[in-house]
């Protein structure tokens, strides 16, 4: 009876923290469209000129978005608005539409860059071993990460595969309690419960012992999960905390691009990352949507330090600091011992003009000889990725994708499916996940190459999100992705067309728009 009273407390106050942000941001949102309205209405004798201001920005809005070096699909779904609504188009494109380019983004590249080259002495990298490389396909894709995002791979790395939560969980505990010097925690989402608060005893545990601990989080992504305020209380704690892009106004293309990373590294010798957030439904202590599949790569050994270049690059971002990355080199000779293949830790950023993501995803899928498998929540792909999918198996390689039966969002799930038709028919093998949801994002192909991360197949985690990710060549983790890929597959249901059922026209109606404008969804 305690125990239930208890669980009824806790989702009590779950709930209060749900409707106290979102009570925030809609007294926010309405105090600003009173503002707007107020301004509108003592400007009223001036209309005439508002719309024609209106209606140059529209036009100098379409002339730029078509002139831009961007994806055809974010053209039309920014075109269409504008020529719908002239008058307003331009506003929103202005305001929304991500047009003018984030210096300190580009910093953040440059930055992780410069860092990586600059540690290079102090920790090996393997760029000869990807030079000898006997996979052209491998090598080609670790080139192109080296060259475009800055970001360096490594030997000297042990990888293991987690293909749940709740096996990563006391592993990951067991990493934290080992801290020494520094421990660096960047998520998305944040939720008290076992998992969050069980971290948090250590981490406490550990500030006091004089390890130096970090946490930062996505503002978005814990709206509803966290008190407001929240990081004050962590840094009460002697934590130190940053929340990225605190959701404070509208009027900002800024809420577009949230900070989508998983990244746990200690003392620079071992990191973690994947797809799982520090909430209780990641390590399945609570049930959303059925079981929760997801996965996790652990590192240990010189590819770690990759993962903490990138977490600094984004702390001195958020907290306007400066650091001297020196400081949290790895202790010479603690660490990984030798072990095979290529570990390649990279970090994708928005608006820094090059998907990085979606360039190793496509590499994966077009350079495959034999298999390409993939597991991802949500399917939602532009023009050059379905392509990439379609010519794959039409040419024989045996494309599979593993994606939810439980839907976490409806209207997605609805548009992931869509794209089922045109994969079937070019002879991509869809399987649906039944026991519940699944969350990972892994790619496995050859028996030879592997990516695990935070990154999903669909254009916000493709273009608009932080994201980070491993690729691997060669390594223990690329057979275990591959293994997890067949258990999983094994209890995932086949998809076929006859699944899809005839379409009401409300619904073809329904998904023609979503289609279109799935790009700013």
């Amino acid at each position: 009876m305690a125990g239930e009273a208890k669980k009824k407390r806790e989702r009590a106050r779950k709930r209060h923290i749900r409707i106290s942000r979102i009570l925030y941001v809609m007294i926010f949102v309405t105090i600003q469209a009173a503002a707007v309205i107020l301004m509108l209405r003592f400007a009223w004798d001036k209309m005439p000129f508002f719309y024609v201001i209106c209606g140059l920005l529209s036009v100098w809005a379409a002339v730029h978005i078509v002139n831009r070096n961007n994806n055809p699909a974010f053209k039309m779904a920014w075109l269409i608005p504008i020529m719908i609504a002239p008058i307003f188009g331009g506003l929103l494109y202005v305001m929304f539409g991500s047009w003018w380019i984030d210096k300190s983004y580009r910093e953040i590249s440059a930055k992780i860059s410069q860092q990586y080259r600059l540690s290079s002495d102090k920790v090996p990298t393997a760029e000869d071993a990807v030079r000898s490389c006997e996979d052209s396909s491998s090598m080609m894709i670790s080139s192109y990460l080296t060259r475009i995002s800055g970001c360096l791979p490594y030997g000297n790395t042990e990888t293991s595969y987690f293909p749940s939560g709740e096996a990563l969980f006391p592993v990951m505990m067991e990493v934290l309690r080992g801290a020494k010097r520094y421990i660096f925690l960047e998520y998305f989402i944040i939720e008290e419960g076992i998992f969050w608060n069980s971290i948090l005893e250590v981490l406490r545990e550990k500030v006091s012992a004089g390890v130096d601990v970090r946490v930062s989080f996505d503002d978005f992504g814990a709206m509803l999960t966290l008190p407001r305020g929240y990081e004050n209380k962590l840094r009460r704690m002697g934590i130190r905390c940053e929340v990225f892009s605190p959701f404070n106004t509208i009027l900002s293309p800024r809420p577009n691009n949230r900070d989508h990373r998983k990244i746990c590294v200690v003392d620079g010798v071992t990191g973690i990352t994947g797809g799982i957030n520090l909430a209780d439904e990641y390590i399945n202590r609570r049930e959303k949507y059925g079981y929760w599949k997801d996965t996790a790569l652990v590192l240990h050994g010189d590819a770690a330090w990759g993962m903490t270049v990138q977490f600094l690059g984004l702390w001195e971002h958020a907290a306007k600091v400066k650091e001297d990355y020196a400081d949290y080199l790895p202790v010479p000779g603690v660490g990984g011992s030798a072990h095979p293949g290529i570990v390649q830790p990279y970090t994708d950023i928005p608006l820094d003009s090059e998907q990085v993501g979606l360039s190793v995803y496509f590499q994966m899928i077009t350079r495959a000889k034999h298999y390409v498998y993939i597991m991802t929540p949500y399917l939602i792909l532009d023009h050059e990725l379905l392509s990439a999918l379609q010519i794959a198996a039409k040419s024989g390689v045996d494309v599979r994708i593993i994606t939810p039966h439980r839907p976490d969002k409806k209207t997605v799930f609805f548009l992931t499916r869509s794209y089922y038709k045109p994969l079937l028919d070019a002879g991509v093998k869809i399987f649906e996940f039944t026991p519940g949801f699944v969350h990972a994002k892994v790619m496995v192909s050859d028996d030879s190459s592997a990516v695990v991360g935070s990154i999903n197949l669909d254009f916000r985690s493709l273009y608009l999100h932080l994201e980070n990710a491993v690729f691997m060549y060669k390594t223990a983790a690329v057979e275990e992705a591959k293994r997890d890929f067949e258990e999983t597959q094994a209890l995932s249901k086949a998809f076929t067309e006859k699944d899809l059922g005839k379409l009401t026209w409300f619904k073809r109606l329904w998904l023609s728009v979503l289609r279109t404008f799935a790009p700013l969804i």
